[in-house]
């Protein structure tokens, strides 16, 4: 009996993995709009019944699509945050990094479409920005704390920082994604950031 229960856990499991990557795919590439649940399925080699089972909706679909993109990006970020070959780097150039690094990844078209286009339209602004939060948000404080520690910004709060900074990159993001030329909008994106960071530095050393 366990291993049945197992084994329909695992089939449960890949059937909303194939749907979860046919619906990244074809909201990546189409838009929500003008992506159909039949198509979905399809793309999943999988029934529409199988899709409604494990998704009331298209929107919750796509919902759950979006928190897998939010994620993704979370986990490059932080991985080019730390990365092995300067593992000394000081708080203040991790939290540099990181924000490039997420101004580099608004540069993907299915980032592009998925989380800055089509969620705030889809979701509704308080649920975009709530997921938004929740995976972005928190990497961005943290950063900016230890970047307090450190000395390298001058003691305060880091809530209203964190936050005056979060809405900016996304801005700044959305900014990148509907430009005529996204690699000249992230340039000029990237140097707006390391004037303001600038700002923001403490001049004791």
């Amino acid at each position: 009996m366990t291993h049945m229960k197992t084994t329909k856990a695992g089939r449960s499991a890949a059937t909303r993995k194939a749907l979860l990557s046919a619906g990244r795919k074809l909201f990546a590439e189409r838009g929500y709009y003008d992506t159909f649940t039949n198509e979905i399925a399809e793309t999943a080699g999988l029934t529409r019944g199988a899709l409604y089972h494990h998704f009331r909706q298209k929107e919750d679909l796509f919902r759950a699509v979006y928190e897998d993109v939010e994620l993704e990006l979370m986990q490059k970020i932080t991985g080019s945050v730390f990365s092995t070959t300067d593992p000394r780097a000081s708080a203040w150039e991790r939290l540099r990094r990181g924000i490039h690094a997420f101004l580099d990844h608004s540069l993907d078209p299915s980032v592009q479409r998925i989380t800055l286009l089509d969620a705030p339209a889809v979701l509704g602004w308080e649920a975009w920005r709530e997921i938004d939060a929740k995976y972005g948000y928190g990497l961005l404080r943290a950063a900016i704390q230890a970047a307090i520690d450190e000395g390298s910004i001058d003691k305060q709060p880091a809530e209203p920082l964190a936050a005056f900074l979060f809405g900016g990159l996304i801005e700044a993001a959305m900014l990148i994604a509907r430009a005529a030329d996204v690699e000249v909008a992230r340039d000029e994106s990237g140097q707006a950031v390391d004037r303001l960071l600038g700002g923001i530095k403490s001049a004791t050393p």
